[in-house]
């Protein structure tokens, strides 16, 4: 996507083959970039949250392994990697898939070959999940035709949680591909974002992307969403998702449960952007089998702003002493879920519906 007219990826390896991220602790007042040189910054960017989002954090994984490879390339320091990389986020799946993507490429090979290919690998990774949610865009486009055409050419109003743009992949986004191709194809459409908290992915991140875009947006709090569906403002819903279950349930940032509940109550169709590699085919039950990452509780207590001198800080908004909770996730039950938008098509969120749609995948998953 494109960034005042220049098109970027939030991952790539430049010329001098430094791999560059965007650092998204910054946005939206502040645009940096910044290199990963070693493992140690790629689990910091990780952990961190410079770069966020499975499918992009999947993607970082794959350069970190790369880049250790380069530096020793030994078997030892293969497995390490793979254990230091997938302890930094305990939630979503793609950080394990590209892991265990990464060691399946590399372990059969001697040791001097491992840099060159680990490398290719990293780079089709990359590749792969751009047309990924390019493919997710172009069948939630179909849907938003569809409701365009029963407007009569009134903005559809979409509602979306977080940040699932092309900030948290590598490009494109899950829950904002079809928005993209929307905006693209002349459809009007209209964004209301959730401010998301505590980390305000929403407000600062998606917001921005929207602008960036010029897509017209509301930022609104997290709590007017039932509001909003309940007067008949919303058209549909579209989340990420950062595990997806064997039979559907979808585990995304937390909040996402609510609008879900929201959407049923008011009968507004509940869509999840999933690409495949988000599905987690060893795990049934999302509520309790999938490990919900507590995060700081300074992320509860304060926020980040820029001041009016022009200054980004951050301020204390609780009473000194008062300890908080910061679960990142929750899980949103299969049965609220419309459908899941896939590179391969709708698909419904049922055990049958998806292990037909990814019957390979499935099998590939068990062997």
């Amino acid at each position: 996507m494109k960034i005042d007219g220049t098109p970027y990826r939030t991952i790539w390896r430049d010329g001098s083959g430094t791999v560059q991220v965007i650092d998204q602790r910054w946005l939206p007042h502040e645009l940096r970039i910044v290199p990963l040189r070693d493992r140690a910054e790629f689990a910091t960017a990780i952990r961190d949250m410079w770069v966020r989002g499975a499918p992009l954090i999947g993607a970082t994984a794959a350069w970190g392994v790369a880049v250790q490879m380069e530096a020793d390339p030994s078997d030892a320091s293969l497995a390490e990697t793979w254990e230091v990389l997938h302890e930094t986020r305990p939630t979503a799946i793609n950080l394990r898939w590209a892991l265990d993507e990464m060691h399946r490429t590399l372990a059969p090979l001697p040791p001097a070959m491992r840099a060159a290919a680990a490398a290719q690998r990293a780079a089709e990774i990359c590749d792969e999940d751009v047309e990924i949610n390019r493919q997710i865009g172009l069948h939630g486009l179909k849907i938003i035709r569809e409701i365009a055409a029963r407007k009569g050419g009134r903005p559809v109003n979409i509602l979306t949680h977080c940040n699932a743009g092309w900030l948290a992949t590598v490009d494109w986004g899950t829950a904002t591909s079809p928005i993209y191709h929307a905006h693209e194809a002349g459809i009007p459409v209209h964004v209301f974002v959730d401010e998301t908290r505590p980390r305000n992915q929403g407000a600062q991140l998606t917001a921005w992307e929207m602008n960036s875009h010029g897509i017209p947006h509301d930022l609104i709090v997290d709590n007017a969403g039932g509001h909003l569906m309940q007067h008949g403002e919303v058209d549909m819903v579209i989340v990420g998702t950062d595990r997806t279950t064997a039979r559907g349930d979808v585990c995304n940032k937390i909040g996402t449960y609510l609008k879900a509940l929201a959407a049923r109550a008011n009968g507004v169709p509940f869509y999840v952007g999933l690409p495949s590699p988000t599905i987690d085919w060893r795990v049934h039950d999302g509520v309790k089998e999938i490990p919900i990452e507590e995060r700081s509780g300074t992320e509860v207590t304060q926020v980040q702003g820029r001041a009016s001198d022009g200054t980004i800080r951050n301020v204390q908004i609780s009473p000194d002493g008062t300890p908080a909770r910061n679960p990142a996730f929750d899980v949103t039950p299969a049965e609220l879920v419309t459908g899941l938008l896939t590179e391969r098509g709708l698909c419904p969120a049922t055990e049958s519906g998806m292990s037909a749609m990814f019957a390979d995948l499935k099998a590939a998953a068990a062997a």
